[in-house]
């Protein structure tokens, strides 16, 4: 399992497959977003209004458009260049967005306390250098100010986790190689040419990673669904049996 692949891998496997990753996003992005990630994230984030925000691992962008359109003012920073060509693409002038390129392991182009709010929404994850990241937000923000980011739940999705199925029926979601911590390969989605890159790291690295920069954790949430995102969606319901996320909000 152990190879030399870093960031620098990760980011040519997204630029390759910006525009497949991103085909069926809408307004909410991704269905997995809408469902479970986003409610858990504006819970956490609250009113947006008049804030400075930076979309720290935007993508194509469509938190930064909802942001954008809640009266923030929004700077959102990717590390690869043909996401960010679809999310100019699709962003209306209006909105005021400013897209840069960035690796948000090193952001030194943006300045100190710039930020009242910076949200990362599955990004962490695909950084080798997780401890610059989280430092980096650090510093990036204003004194009193909120870092929200959400990864996958690094206690459910190891590097060889998955369904146990007998005759097409999911009996129980198994983990294994929970204390491996480095990069490993996944298929994600259907039709994409290669694999993408995740870096596993254990909860309690995370942690130490959020208490070494300075960071007081001030809520948590493990997302699962709504009884009315159920209703619209019910294939879901097999996301309250454990959680594939996990959301932090950090207090500067």
């Amino acid at each position: 399992m152990k190879n030399k692949l870093g960031t620098d891998d990760a980011i040519k496997r997204w630029d390759r497959n910006a525009e497949i990753i991103t085909e069926n996003y809408n307004e909410h992005g991704d269905l997995h977003r809408e469902v479970l990630l986003n409610p858990s994230i504006f819970s956490l984030v609250g009113d947006v209004k008049q804030k400075d925000i930076l979309d720290a691992g935007c993508g194509e962008g469509y938190l930064s458009r909802i942001f954008a359109k809640s009266g923030a003012t929004v700077v959102a920073v990717d590390y690869s260049q043909n996401m960010l060509e679809i999310a100019r693409k699709k962003t209306p002038k209006e909105l005021n967005i400013e897209y840069r390129y960035g690796n948000c392991e090193n952001l030194d182009f943006l300045e100190d306390e710039s930020f009242d709010i910076i949200v990362s929404n599955m990004v962490i994850q695909d950084l080798e250098n997780y401890k610059a990241a989280i430092n980096e937000m650090y510093r990036l923000l204003v004194n009193g100010g909120s870092f929200v980011f959400s990864i996958l739940h690094p206690c459910f999705v190891t590097p060889v986790s998955g369904w146990e199925k007998k005759d097409g029926e999911k009996l129980h979601w198994n983990v294994d190689n929970y204390f491996y911590e480095g990069v490993y390969e996944q298929s994600y989605p259907q039709g994409q040419t290669d694999k993408v890159l995740f870096f596993h790291r254990t909860l309690t690295s995370y942690f130490n990673a959020i208490t070494e920069a300075g960071f007081i954790l001030e809520g948590l949430i493990e997302p699962k669904p709504s009884a009315e995102m159920l209703e619209k969606h019910p294939s879901f319901e097999e996301d309250l049996r454990c959680s594939d996320f996990i959301v932090f909000k950090l207090r500067k």
